[in-house]
């Protein structure tokens, strides 16, 4: 690499092992994903979708292996290189006595975003996953796939260069599940990596890449 050559390999696994009380979820799983690309991580349940997704965020420290972005280790939990991952949890991870809005403006204000600029993206992030109106209801108020779509929205809201998102369709229409899937692509043009556990073959189809997991272990199909 020449002087003054910066090459971006925005999020790498490399060789990451997950074992929880001896039992090896992840084996020696390595994957790349480049700024601009949406990976689809598919495989039955239990094969490690989740489990990737948090080493990938720099939840969980494996066993082996490093997970990093642009060179810095996640496991060294740099609050600097943390912040800029942001992760949608399959359990959408949302206060349920707060409003949607306020899920959202308390995740961007915690994150040093100014109260102002934190009310104008939440009112472009609940537009944009179509739940304008629903801004002022409590999580706990709102169905199953209207509270995906928050989470959602509140992932967008943070403008991470790395957008993990796990199983955010499971619960939505053919509809709202095609506005999800423009809108992580959304974030693959802004110049993110975009990493989309799902187990439907046909959301899956549409990402760039596919990773499939199977018994601990993990080969692209595309």
């Amino acid at each position: 690499m020449g002087e003054g050559k910066h090459v971006s390999e925005t999020l790498v696994v490399d060789r990451v092992t997950v074992a929880y009380d001896k039992h090896v979820v992840l084996r020696d799983v390595s994957v790349t994903v480049e700024p601009g690309t949406v990976l689809a991580v598919t495989g039955p349940s239990g094969a490690g979708k989740t489990t990737l997704l948090w080493a990938m965020a720099g939840l969980i420290r494996p066993a082996g292996g490093v997970v990093s972005v642009d060179g810095a280790q996640l496991r060294d939990r740099d609050q600097a290189v943390a912040a800029e991952v942001v992760l949608v949890p399959q359990d959408n991870g949302l206060a349920p006595i707060l409003t949607a809005q306020e899920n959202i403006q308390v995740a961007l204000v915690a994150n040093g975003i100014s109260p102002a600029e934190a009310r104008r993206r939440t009112v472009d992030t609940l537009d944009s996953v179509g739940l304008a109106e629903q801004a002022d209801q409590l999580v706990e108020e709102l169905s199953g796939g209207q509270q995906q779509r928050t989470a959602v929205a509140r992932g967008l809201a943070l403008r991470g260069r790395v957008l993990l998102a796990d199983e955010v369709t499971s619960e939505l229409d053919a509809q709202n599940r095609q506005r999800v899937i423009d809108l992580l692509r959304a974030e693959a043009e802004r110049g993110a990596a975009v990493v989309f556990a799902t187990h439907d073959p046909e959301a899956a189809a549409l990402c760039d890449r596919e990773l499939h997991l199977l018994d601990g272990t993990a080969e692209y199909l595309r």
